[in-house]
């Protein structure tokens, strides 16, 4: 199985260093800067993982439930400086496989995509 994984981070900078992390541990990486372009790739593939951007990408729990509804079985890893986000609770609870604070620990990062890839 392919070990492809969407960067979806507005950040043009943020999202090349975490493409690089990623490629250094064998993943091939999609860098996507916003949700549309996102959609549209999605849309044409089998991607199992997205590393998300929660700091810079506006999302709600409306969009990640719809993007969940057309693609149930992406896991979505979420990525934040911030501690809580009260108005993705929805989000969080059921459709976000797991949120990582920012700095992201390498190993921890890993750890979930082995994971992901390893049950798919």
């Amino acid at each position: 199985m392919k070990k492809e994984v969407v960067v979806l981070d507005a950040d043009e900078q943020q999202r090349q260093n975490l493409c690089n992390l990623l490629a250094d541990h064998n993943y091939s990486t999609i860098p996507i800067a916003t949700l549309s372009k996102m959609d549209r790739y999605l849309a044409e593939t089998d991607c199992q993982a997205v590393v998300l951007n929660l700091d810079n990408i506006a999302i709600t729990n409306k969009i990640v439930r719809e993007f969940k509804r057309k693609k149930p079985f992406v896991n979505i890893i979420a990525l934040s400086e911030r501690q809580f986000h009260p108005e993705l609770e929805e989000a969080l609870r059921e459709h976000i496989s797991v949120c990582l604070a920012k700095p992201i620990e390498t190993d921890e990062l890993i750890y979930w995509l082995k994971t992901i890839f390893n049950n798919a």
